[in-house]
């Protein structure tokens, strides 16, 4: 028996396929949902292990990426994505996904999963859309069930609006107490660990994001987004510099976080013992 994986579409969601792929070479059983499916109640979340929101532009990012599916899923869906957490499952936003994750109050989050937007993604300090490659380091004293294990990946950016923000700016120390700030864009050419606080520079920090944040768990640690792309390095052939390196062809960096959730629902649901 495989995880069964949501793979939600529709409306300007564009990154289905690929977000198939990586679950499926996870070892997982992923289905394409588009959510009028689940919002009439011909497919409930309940029946899946795991659920993820891909990137794309859902509603042409009109009134702000991932506002208004955002609130189709928080709405619609609410009791249906409540119980899905609570039963403890997990779910990734990317990109165009961390947005409706945010913006739904699904992340960061809250003990209550009560979907209170606590925070943002604005638009870049740069003032377009970046399309680059950037380095990611994991938080090793977080308890995100997606990145355990993992120090540090190169992935790209796809996005126009990935500055993550708060009206609060103490919740930002609480979020970093409790382990949420999951990943950070880093320096490069930097030891391991090296993650801060100090914004770097552009292009290192591709939108200028507070403490250089650049994805989010919620306080179980099974909700999880982040702004660059892993499925798209599932492979050492897409990675920018894998001739130069002479890496041999096998599984990219970004495939780790996928391994995780696929192993963590072996691990932790009966229908699996």
């Amino acid at each position: 028996m495989q995880p069964k994986v949501a793979v939600l579409s529709g409306f300007g969601i564009n990154c289905e396929t690929e977000t198939i792929a990586v679950f499926e070479m996870a070892g997982a059983k992923a289905d394409r949902v588009h959510v009028n499916r689940l919002v009439n109640g011909e497919i409930n979340l309940e029946d899946y292990h795991i659920m993820a929101v891909p990137g794309g532009f859902s509603f042409g990012d009109h009134l702000g990426s991932g506002r208004l599916m955002g609130n189709r899923l928080r709405f619609g869906l609410r009791n249906q994505v409540r119980d899905f957490v609570k039963a403890g499952k997990p779910v990734i936003g990317i990109c165009n996904g961390f947005q409706v994750l945010v913006k739904m109050g699904l992340l960061p989050g809250d003990d209550d999963v009560s979907l209170t937007q606590t925070a943002s993604l604005a638009l870049n300090d740069s003032g377009h859309y970046e399309n680059r490659w950037a380095t990611l380091e994991f938080n090793p004293d977080s308890h995100c069930i997606w990145i355990k294990d993992m120090t540090r990946i190169r992935v790209p950016v796809r996005h126009g609006e990935g500055k993550f923000v708060t009206s609060d700016k103490q919740l930002l120390d609480e979020w970093e107490k409790a382990g949420q700030l999951a990943v950070k864009y880093v320096d490069p050419s930097t030891i391991y660990p090296s993650s801060s606080n100090d914004v770097l520079p552009y292009p290192i920090s591709p939108n200028q994001s507070w403490r250089n944040i650049a994805g989010v768990c919620d306080p179980s640690g099974l909700v999880f987004g982040l702004m660059p792309h892993p499925e798209a390095n599932h492979s050492t052939w897409l990675g920018a510099t894998w001739t130069r390196e002479n890496i041999e062809h096998g599984e990219g960096e970004g495939m780790k976080i996928f391994h995780n959730a696929v192993k963590y629902v072996r691990e932790h649901h009966s229908s699996f013992e």
